[in-house]
Formats: C-alpha cells, sequence, structure tokens
C-alpha cells in the first residue's frame, strides 16, 4: 500500500488513518522467513507543527523452527513503530524520505519487523536442545548415550 502524503505535508495538523494487509503473495519475497498469516497493519499519519509523524502497530503469525531442538511451532508478533517523515533526504538516518509525498507502507513494515525479529529463534526460553552425540531431545528427558564422557 503506497499512502499519498501531499496534505499531510501541506496542511498543519492535518492526520490520515489508514489500515493496510500484507498478503502472502508479497511475503514470499522474504523466503528465510515464514509468515503463517498476513501481516496486519493500522497507524495514522499527523502533521503537528510542520512534523509528520507516522505512527502503526502490525500484527502477525510467524512459523519458525527452533534453532536448538528443531521443534517446529508458531509464534503471534505484535510490534509498534514510529517515524519522523520527511519529503527530502536529510542528513538523519532516523527519517524516513517520501519522495513525491508517497510512503510505501508495505516496504517499510517489511523492514521494521524484519529487524525487530529475534535473530535466534526458541520454542522456549528454557529449551534444552537436542544431545550433541545421539540427537535425543532433551526436553523429553535425559538421553541414554554416554554424551557426558
Amino acid at each position: 500500500m503506497v499512502l499519498q502524503l501531499k496534505n499531510i505535508f501541506s496542511i498543519p495538523n492535518e492526520s490520515k488513518k489508514f489500515d493496510c494487509e500484507i498478503n502472502a503473495e508479497k511475503l514470499e519475497q522474504y523466503p528465510y522467513h515464514s509468515f503463517g498469516s498476513p501481516i496486519t497493519v493500522s497507524g495514522a499519519v499527523s502533521n503537528r507543527a510542520g512534523v509528520v509523524t507516522l505512527c502503526y502497530s502490525c500484527r502477525f503469525v510467524a512459523d519458525h523452527v527452533c534453532d536448538r531442538c528443531l521443534f517446529e511451532f508458531s509464534r503471534e508478533y505484535s510490534f509498534s513503530f514510529e517515524h519522523t517523515l520527511v519529503t527530502e533526504d536529510s542528513r538523519y538516518d532516523d527519517y524516513v524520505v517520501c519522495k513525491d509525498y508517497a510512503l510505501d507502507m508495505d516496504e517499510l513494515v517489511m523492514c521494521d519487523l524484519l529487524l525487530e525479529l529475534p535473530t535466534k529463534i526458541l520454542c522456549r526460553e528454557d529449551c534444552k536442545g537436542l544431545c550433541f552425540k545421539c540427537g535425543a531431545d532433551l526436553n523429553k528427558g535425559e538421553c541414554s548415550c554416554s554424551h557426558s564422557n
């Protein structure tokens, strides 16, 4: 979804709410992540005293494989983000540039949430993983091999 923001940038105290969804077809562009649901996005853009701010939240389900025990599971995520928008390149990296008063929300949402997702995915915080010698799942109990030797 592309937000057209010319009115927001031009009119002080103007605001605009939006809702969108990033569907499975667009999510296929990210092969290293498996999304179990579309990403729902809702938020608002507002101009307060000439400063244009974007606030939004997104919700989705991701399908994972535990990095320690290889258990397949799904987890629901919910993130909130806030950005200051500008129309020209800025020397500050914290601003999002809206060329021609347009903002591609799909691209921004994906950048934000991919940076927010954990790099190590565990099925649970205290996951014991697999025995390094016999491969038994240590979450289900001790293995019978002599891995302590």
